[in-house]
């Protein structure tokens, strides 16, 4: 029986009331397919689409369209027309502010995507993009409805076309709440944010079966495309949770550090964490020789409002920290060095994950400050042939390319490329500053006198003494804390424990900031 003959509806108004027969076929639409599919989507483990969206939402907020929306294909399976074709669509409010938020319904045609499925897609992207609001995809669909053939594959392309229009516009979202795979895995790949879940997520291109088939290599889906994977390995998940509400708590306070939209400064959160707070343990917890690790993250806690701060990729490139924070209310993006893991060098990942931070907080209107505490590029021949060269190219595009308000300051030790590569005054930034225990040079003292004065120590009668000797002079004459304030290269050398207010000051000078960029149609970043 079909739901069309559940419903007693009759042309002649005089013989059925039309008001209920709305309300019939709402309830239709928003209690979904039988019970039984709603029991094999709890016992996965998994909240339906309608419930997601309340968790994600401000409560009695959430406006649904086009939830009277059904297929218009035939054959191969597809007599049944349910309401909403597998995908809730609306709007709603997060923290009161307007979020608009898709969900597929795994428990219609498995969430795959079919031609109405996509056209309400595309509308609610249209309304999003117009409107100048979040969106919000909630993903647990088994890609393409095979079905419909290649209507479904262009289904794709429009999302795909819109979350390329919509990037840099809108905040763009994307939680996996269930199998994500072929080219549906490229919506996610091009939003700003993806968030995982453990054991119920799953992204990739090819699955186990196709993996086995063509390279004979045995994999799991967990072990392929799960959300540690992604979060550790290929640096696709920024984010990963053991549950969905935890989840979907933590998408609302991420909006919570971003606009609406590219036209607007992003919102400020009241804080009782007074401005001129001095921070005299940053003395304590960096150092002063240069070799000896600490965590970077102790740092910015610190220095940020109420010690609070948002990590993104956590597990990913851990010798590079890039983290949403408040300073004095107000959202700043932190990319830091991280001196615990491989010394806080820039390799490849580490470059590309914090050029993709760059480039967000600048298309979202967030200041960024660098915490500098780098010797160098990390070196190999691993890094050389797998391309450090174009892939650290791309965090010196992005910050050269970034006009919001930048500040860096060099804890400790700013060597080669990598000092340049890091938000130099040379590349842009608005503000250099620095500790008096930096050391800003071409390369350590070490390796310096080697190069410079390698004819006079292998003539020496006593090499060790003589690079010793050297070595010295070089650090005291080229690599001490005041050379490059002595030729304008850093604005101050400021005290530690004032880095906080220092910061907060000058961001606020900068608030008003207005760089004028080339016409152009757009750069070509390296790849």
């Amino acid at each position: 029986m079909t739901e069309e003959s559940t419903l007693p509806y009759s042309s002649d108004p005089a013989t059925f009331d039309r008001i209920d027969e709305l309300r019939l076929r709402k309830e239709l639409a928003e209690s979904g397919p039988d019970a039984a599919a709603t029991e094999r989507q709890y016992a996965k483990g998994k909240l339906t689409a309608r419930e997601r969206i309340s968790l994600l939402l401000d409560p009695d907020s959430f406006t649904e369209i086009e939830a009277l929306r059904r297929h218009r294909a035939v054959g191969f399976g597809l007599e049944h027309r349910p309401y909403t074709d597998g995908v809730v669509t609306g709007w709603g409010t997060v923290d009161g502010r307007t979020v608009f938020v898709y969900a597929h319904d795994f428990r219609i045609f498995g969430g795959a995507l079919g031609e109405a499925h996509a056209e309400k897609i595309h509308k609610l992207m249209d309304l999003a993009l117009s409107a100048g609001a979040p969106l919000v995809s909630l993903n647990d669909g088994a890609g393409a409805r095979i079905q419909e053939g290649v209507t479904a594959l262009a289904g794709y392309g429009g999302i795909f076309r819109r979350n390329t229009a919509a990037s840099g516009v809108i905040p763009q979202i994307s939680v996996m709440l269930g199998p994500c795979a072929g080219g549906a895995a490229y919506a996610p790949a091009l939003t700003d944010f993806v968030l995982m879940v453990r054991g119920i997520s799953q992204m990739f291109i090819t699955g186990p079966e196709v993996v086995t088939a063509v390279t004979g290599e045995s994999v799991t889906l967990e072990g392929l495309g799960g959300a540690d994977i992604h979060a550790e390995r290929s640096g696709v998940a920024h984010f990963v949770h053991d549950d969905e509400a935890s989840c979907l708590a933590d998408v609302r306070y991420l909006l919570s550090f971003l606009p609406q939209h590219n036209r607007e400064l992003p919102p400020v959160a009241p804080t009782d964490d007074p401005a001129d707070r001095r921070c005299p343990a940053l003395t304590d917890l960096v150092p002063e020789v240069g070799t000896v690790p600490y965590d970077m993250r102790e740092v910015i806690a610190e220095i940020a409002d109420d010690g609070a701060y948002l990590e993104v990729h956590e597990r990913w490139a851990g010798n590079i920290i890039v983290a949403l924070a408040r300073m004095d209310g107000h959202t700043v993006g932190f990319v830091a060095n991280q001196p615990n893991c491989l010394a806080g060098t820039l390799d490849i990942s580490a470059s590309e994950k914090a050029a993709r931070f760059v480039q967000m907080c600048d298309s979202m209107n967030i200041p960024l400050i660098t915490l500098l505490d780098v010797p160098g590029f990390l070196p190999g021949v691993g890094q050389e042939h797998g391309g450090i060269i174009r892939h650290g190219a791309k965090l010196l595009y992005a910050y050269c390319n970034a006009t919001v308000p930048r500040i860096s300051i060099v804890l400790r030790k700013a060597y080669g490329g990598a000092y340049i590569v890091m938000d130099s005054r040379s590349v842009g930034a608005d503000l250099a500053l620095a500790w008096p225990t930096n050391e800003i040079a071409v390369m350590g003292a070490e390796g310096a006198a080697n190069v410079v004065f390698r004819k006079q120590i292998a003539a020496a009668e006593d090499p060790a003494g003589m690079r010793a000797e050297l070595v010295g002079r070089y650090a005291r004459e080229l690599m001490h804390p005041y050379y490059a304030a002595e030729r304008g290269l850093i604005d101050d050398v400021i005290d530690p424990a004032d880095t906080r207010s220092v910061l907060i000051r000058s961001l606020t000078m900068l608030r008003a900031k207005h760089a004028d960029i080339p016409a152009r149609k757009h750069g070509n970043p390296p790849q």
